[in-house]
């Protein structure tokens, strides 16, 4: 129990309540080794949802939830996924605060006379039935629109250095990023997490030196589970050209130890994700490209072109990372041109065994 015994409250509504969540915390906390700020975001929603209330736990019913929700849908518009991230929220603290291993149920029985139920049932929320929820309008990167961005950065770099100005070493070190994040599949946590102890040499790709293989430690994690880790093997030569040419000629002058990030700062410290996503923008922006577009989409785009080159299924679920092969399923977005050529293979077989 949070609350002190033999203690006189001076509010005791308030006291019982941010001793809920202080103890919800450290179950999360200590018990499923949630990240603070999951947890965080967790409660400011459950404290959210009591001032829509204006009435404590205790007092919750699931008509609150579902005037709520109605609420969330027609006036500010929520996507599923949102929906249901609140929805989750409220119910993982309702079976917090109604388990009889923690007590509240007593608690609140002794000081208000009631007891908190669970709130949140299959009837009143949403299920989660699709693999992807994600807003149609996301999409893996053309060849056309990679290269475009490709080439676009490289020409920021050639601008800043016919014109004097500064910024052309962070220039370049942006469009390695690009290429980078691309030529390996990997997500802005991951590339920005990179440090040079990461990269390995392949023995059965000797041309690509010591870039024949990425070891990635920083993966998504899953449900209070630690980084995934995963090694990518390098599958674009003009990729590990790029890398390679950059972390000899470029990174020096940034005075990195040999085991640092691989991309730093002016000042010295880790090229974070949010720097990538912006940059990613601006130049997004610049060339006109749909505002849906993310550095994401170079994963995707990862993704789609191994596929639509020939590279086994299976090959490129263990390249990015997913547990499910329905998950690498999502993230492919063959071209037309792909589907023709199937199309075509498909019908040839079938006319060749009609005869």
């Amino acid at each position: 129990m949070v609350l002190v015994d033999g203690v006189a409250l001076l509010h005791p509504q308030d006291a019982v309540f941010d001793a809920m969540l202080e103890g919800w915390a450290r179950q999360q906390r200590g018990g499923r080794h949630l990240q603070p700020k999951t947890i965080s975001d967790r409660q400011a929603i459950v404290r959210r949802f009591l001032e829509i209330t204006n009435g404590y736990p205790w007092t919750w019913t699931a008509a609150h939830l579902d005037e709520w929700m109605a609420d969330l849908v027609s006036t500010e518009a929520f996507a599923a996924s949102t929906i249901r991230n609140y929805q989750t929220a409220i119910r993982l603290f309702c079976d917090y605060i109604t388990s009889p291993y923690y007590e509240w149920p007593d608690v609140c029985e002794t000081r208000f006379g009631t007891h908190p139920v669970q709130i949140c049932h299959e009837w009143n929320t949403l299920a989660h039935l699709a693999d992807y929820e994600g807003g149609p309008n996301r999409r893996p990167m053309t060849r056309e629109e990679c290269q475009a961005l490709f080439d676009h950065a490289d020409e920021r770099v050639d601008r800043a250095i016919r014109l004097g100005r500064k910024g052309a070493l962070a220039a370049y070190r942006d469009a390695t990023v690009f290429k980078t994040i691309y030529g390996w599949g990997l997500r802005c946590q991951e590339v920005s997490r990179l440090d040079m102890t990461d990269f390995y040499k392949n023995p059965k790709a000797p041309e690509l030196g010591r870039f024949g293989s990425l070891h990635v430690r920083w993966g998504k994690r899953s449900k209070g589970s630690p980084p995934r880790r995963r090694m990518v093997l390098s599958v674009m030569p003009w990729a590990v050209e790029s890398l390679e040419d950059y972390v000899v000629n470029l990174r020096p002058r940034y005075r990195a130890s040999a085991t640092a990030p691989v991309w730093l700062t002016e000042r010295g410290g880790r090229l974070q994700p949010r720097e990538i996503e912006d940059r990613f923008a601006e130049y997004r922006d610049e060339l006109g490209m749909d505002k849906d577009l993310t550095p994401h989409g170079l994963r995707h785009s990862y993704v789609t072109h191994l596929i639509e080159d020939g590279a086994d299924p299976k090959f490129v679920q263990d390249q990015v990372g997913h547990r499910f092969a329905s998950t690498t399923a999502i993230y492919t977005g063959v071209s037309g041109d792909f589907m023709n050529t199937m199309m075509r293979k498909v019908l040839d077989r079938a006319l060749t065994s009609a005869q």
